[in-house]
């Protein structure tokens, strides 16, 4: 059993290592795994709930089990009213005030008295005793010495060195700044939260006759909803009545109106245009898209990327070892060659003092959050803007890939045929040709109540030439197995078929027939139509490419991936001439499923990393083969599943940006985490000289856990 609990109190990355640390010693805990990011915990196994929630509030943290149905977020208080919602944060608010004359009169004027001395303890006391709480906590439940601990040992040594006001401004500055992350932090939480925000709460039923008002929970599949021109879709559905245009961005990235129609799939929350829809319910509120997305989105960080798990591994053993490291810098200087400890003057620090001050530059604080504050962030631009990665380790990997594999059938390609020339007999060349017109209307007369794909894509031409209307349906329709069809159209015999019946069927020139031949060669299915057993013109289909795949391959050419090649099951001819169309540099044609692992695995030993692009069922093995699996959304679920990035657009033109945010993202993280280390260098040098004081020391580290932290949010706005 799994689950689910929200947790409060937590100012950083180290906050959730101990919650994790904590709940995994439980008995009955099988795996423990906290999401920072979302301030969520994700207990499995057979522990009670009330030990569970004990345990989080021994370790000072408090906790509350969400409710099923995810609900909008609450604003976002301003700075000063989220500082003042934490108690701790007012302890340290008011520790600051007693800490104003001590710092103004001795640190600035030189003035001594015990008077003063005493307010700093009191200062340290008041902003530093929930940090003391929280060091005790980790030692006794996790045997972990913390960056708690760290600050509590430099403060309290501080006191008995005489250094009463750093030692009041240390804990100060310390839990002011433990507020910023915690506030920044909470920034990004919220800006997944607010994915949620676009939801409708509400949907109009239509039933019998009469509208009712209810809430969308109550909704099951199959309800038929109103859905009025400017509102919000409430679930995901199918059209049943009703033409509009609707604006997905938020669920596809699409900038532009989509047009709907009968027939036509819509996403819940996306909004309605000028028209009314009636749309039936496909899916369940917990099902829709928009809810599986801010699930996947939630649950993404819980997948750390390798450098994120390598900051983390490293900061387990970096906090002992730089207690260990500040014990030998404060004792072996005065054993081995006679260096003070104490503090021989006000003007000199002796190595006791630097060795304190070495426990407080050293706080692993904005190593710590450089990593996951901007994988959160790379991962909640991604899905603003249609691409949802299923996990940091997958937005990592992404920009490491050397080659792209691309299925061509409803990837490259739309996956639906589609009618690429029409050439009446009669045809007199012009853009809108009235014979051509009529030949479409005639052959949609035949094929309206067909299922066949190319009955489809003829259909569709006749609506876009505006003639479906015409003529009515067929009579007498007999379909001719494998070779064609034949039906009655006012009073004509109207025969639609292959090249190979018209031979033997219906005479036909030697031009006409080597345009149909032409077609063949092309890739293309051409269909000939004959009225009354005489040649009437040739209507040729071919599945297009989509409008996207080609300015998508060019744009990924340039962002430096040399090696973008097409696997497909079609025919080689068909297949080089899409190729060339898309402008890839490699085409491997006539491949079953097994034959795409295979060569998927080729170019991963040819040029390292491979993404593998699909849509298909037949496309799930290689997408599991490759480093990254990445599905278009108009797919298959399988392909879907089984991929690691999903491009909710449902074609390529939002994969570009996946692969500029994902070397973004590791960009960020590589400046962030070198910053943190080049300021800890920078101070440690200065403290191990005697340069640095403590109370500057904890000021760089706060600055710097802030800069990370920021420069990490960047990428929420990503473009």
């Amino acid at each position: 059993m799994t689950t689910t609990y929200t947790i409060t109190g937590m100012d950083c990355a180290e906050c959730a290592k101990t919650v994790e640390k904590g709940v995994s010693q439980l008995a009955g805990v099988e795996t423990a795994a906290v999401n920072f990011a979302t301030a969520t915990l994700r207990v499995q196994g057979g522990v009670d709930e009330t030990a569970v929630i004990g345990r989080i509030r021994e370790l000072g943290y408090g906790v509350a089990i969400p409710t099923a149905e995810a609900e909008p977020p609450d604003p976002l208080p301003s700075f000063g009213r989220f500082l003042w919602q934490r108690p701790e944060t007012r302890w340290a608010l008011l520790g600051a005030i007693f800490l104003l004359p001590p710092f103004f009169l001795t640190e600035l004027a030189a003035i001594e008295h015990p008077v003063l001395d005493g307010l700093a303890v009191l200062a340290m006391l008041c902003a530093g005793w929930p940090v003391f709480q929280s060091a005790w906590r980790a030692a006794r439940i996790n045997r972990a010495i913390t960056m708690n601990a760290l600050m509590s040992v430099a403060a309290i040594g501080a006191v008995v060195i005489g250094a009463f006001t750093e030692a009041g401004m240390v804990m100060v500055l310390f839990a002011l700044g433990e507020a910023l992350e915690s506030y920044t932090a909470e920034r990004a939480r919220h800006a997944v939260r607010e994915l949620m925000a676009v939801v409708p709460r509400t949907a109009t039923r239509m039933a019998h006759g009469h509208l009712h008002e209810v809430a969308v929970a109550e909704l099951q599949v199959g309800d038929v909803l109103l859905v009025r021109p400017g509102e919000q879709i409430p679930m995901d559905g199918r059209v049943l009545a009703g033409e509009s245009a609707v604006n997905q961005a938020n669920i596809t990235g699409e900038s532009k109106l989509i047009d709907k129609t009968a027939g036509d799939d819509v996403f819940a929350s996306t909004l309605n245009g000028a028209g009314a829809l009636e749309v039936e319910v496909t899916h369940l509120v917990a099902d829709n898209t928009i809810s599986r997305l801010v699930r996947l989105v939630a649950e993404a960080q819980e997948q750390r990327a390798p450098t994120q798990r390598f900051v983390d591994q490293f900061a387990t053993y970096y906090t002992p070892a730089v207690m260990v490291l500040a014990a030998l810098v404060a004792i072996l200087p005065p054993v081995l060659w006679g260096l003070p400890f104490w503090n021989p003057s006000p003007e000199t620090t002796g190595w006791l003092y630097r060795g304190l001050a070495l426990l407080v530059v050293a706080c692993p604080c904005a190593l710590v959050i450089s990593t996951p504050v901007s994988l959160i962030s790379g991962m909640s631009a991604g899905a603003r803007r249609g691409v949802l990665f299923k996990g940091g380790a997958h937005l990592e990997a992404l920009s490491h890939i050397k080659a792209i594999a691309f299925d061509k059938t409803g990837t490259l390609t739309a996956g639906q045929p589609a009618v690429v020339a029409v050439r009446s007999a009669a045809c007199t060349g012009e853009p809108s040709c009235a014979p051509c017109d009529e030949l479409i209307a005639l052959a949609h007369a035949v094929e309206q109540r067909s299922e066949h794909p190319l009955a489809h894509a003829i259909t569709a031409e006749a609506s876009r030439a505006g003639v479906q209307h015409r003529y009515p349906a067929a009579e007498g329709v007999q379909a001719l197995a494998g070779r064609g069809v034949r039906g009655w159209v006012a009073g004509q015999e109207i025969l639609i078929g292959s090249h190979s019946l018209f031979d033997t069927a219906v005479q036909h020139s030697a031009e006409q027939c080597a345009a149909a031949r032409a077609e063949a060669e092309q890739g293309h299915t051409p269909m000939l139509v004959s009225t009354n057993g005489a040649y009437a013109g040739l209507i040729s289909v071919a599945d297009g490419v989509r409008p996207s795949s080609a300015s998508a391959v060019a744009a990924l050419r340039e962002a430096g991936i040399a090696h973008l090649v097409m696997l497909t099951g079609d025919n080689r001819p068909t297949a080089e001439k899409i190729g060339a169309l898309v402008g890839v540099t490699a085409v491997l044609a006539e491949l079953l499923p097994e034959q795409k692992v295979a060569a998927v695995r080729q170019l991963q030993a040819q040029h390292g990393a491979v993404a593998m692009v699909g849509d298909g069922l037949n496309d799930a093995p290689a997408l599991a083969t490759a480093e990254v699996g990445i599905a278009v959304a108009s797919g298959t679920a399988q392909a879907m599943e089984t991929a690691d990035i999903t491009l909710m657009s449902g074609d390529l033109s939002q994969l570009p940006f996946a692969y500029r945010l994902s070397r973004a993202t590791m960009n960020t993280i590589w400046v962030n985490v070198a910053l943190a280390v080049g300021v800890k260098l920078a101070f440690v040098g200065l403290v191990v000289a005697g340069l640095g004081s403590m109370w500057l020391a904890v000021a760089a580290d706060v600055g710097t856990s802030l800069v990370v932290t920021l420069n990490g949010m960047r990428l929420m706005g990503k473009k």
